[in-house]
């Protein structure tokens, strides 16, 4: 998604209380391709690979004047109520809270999921797809999948989402939606509207241990 769709989607956030933890792109894919061909360790590959986040955060701040840089849960608060919109550096955090695995089943996803989680925040995660499928999204009988129990997402290779965010969804009790950030009005209904019957498509993931409601 980045640069060009990624600015277009941070564009239509201007104004929403959001947080916004974006992916290493093709960083993050470069230091995987020369782990593959090489094998460096898991920390090292760990850290670059939020180094690659870090990077990303900070060209996309470049470009607007209502987002600003955070390293903080602390700082991400205070930029919000500032009415800015705080674009997380996730290396200092998840120094400080290391829970987080360091294997390439875990991405941006589950990063965010383990922030949102801490900011008792809802989850969304914008992808390049319209959400889940049981397969590659253009290979044969490939279904979408518009809603999925966490549990369920266990059994699945890696997909539009990471490895691990199944499993912390459901060690954190936490619902996530699933959208195609390619298409940013998308993202907005979900973030703005209470109702979930929306003429697009898109994945609700079920975490909740209790689904009396819907977060």
């Amino acid at each position: 998604m980045f640069p060009d769709e990624a600015i277009d989607l941070i564009q239509v956030l201007r104004g929403t209380n959001s947080l916004i933890i974006n992916g290493g792109g093709q960083f993050a894919n470069l230091i995987r391709k020369y782990d593959e061909e090489v094998s460096f360790s898991k920390d090292i590959t760990h850290e670059t690979a939020i180094d690659s986040m870090d990077i990303i955060a900070k060209l996309l701040n470049d470009k607007f004047d209502f987002t600003e840089i955070v390293d903080s849960l602390e700082e991400a608060i205070k930029v919000s109520k500032s009415g800015k919109i705080p674009i997380m550096q996730c290396s200092d955090i998840l120094k400080e809270n290391d829970e987080i695995q360091h294997s390439w089943n875990l991405t941006s996803d589950s990063i965010s999921a383990y922030i949102a989680n801490l900011t008792k925040a809802k989850l969304l995660i914008a992808t390049n797809v319209d959400g889940i499928y049981t397969r590659k999204p253009n290979s044969h009988n490939s279904k979408f999948m518009d809603e999925i129990d966490a549990k369920k997402l266990l059994t699945f290779n890696e997909t539009s989402v990471d490895l691990m965010l199944g499993e912390l969804l459901l060690k954190f009790g936490m619902n996530c939606f699933v959208v195609n950030g390619n298409f940013p009005e998308r993202v907005l209904s979900l973030i703005k509207d209470s109702e979930y019957d929306h003429d697009f498509q898109y994945t609700y993931i079920r975490g909740e241990i209790d689904e009396e409601s819907r977060m």
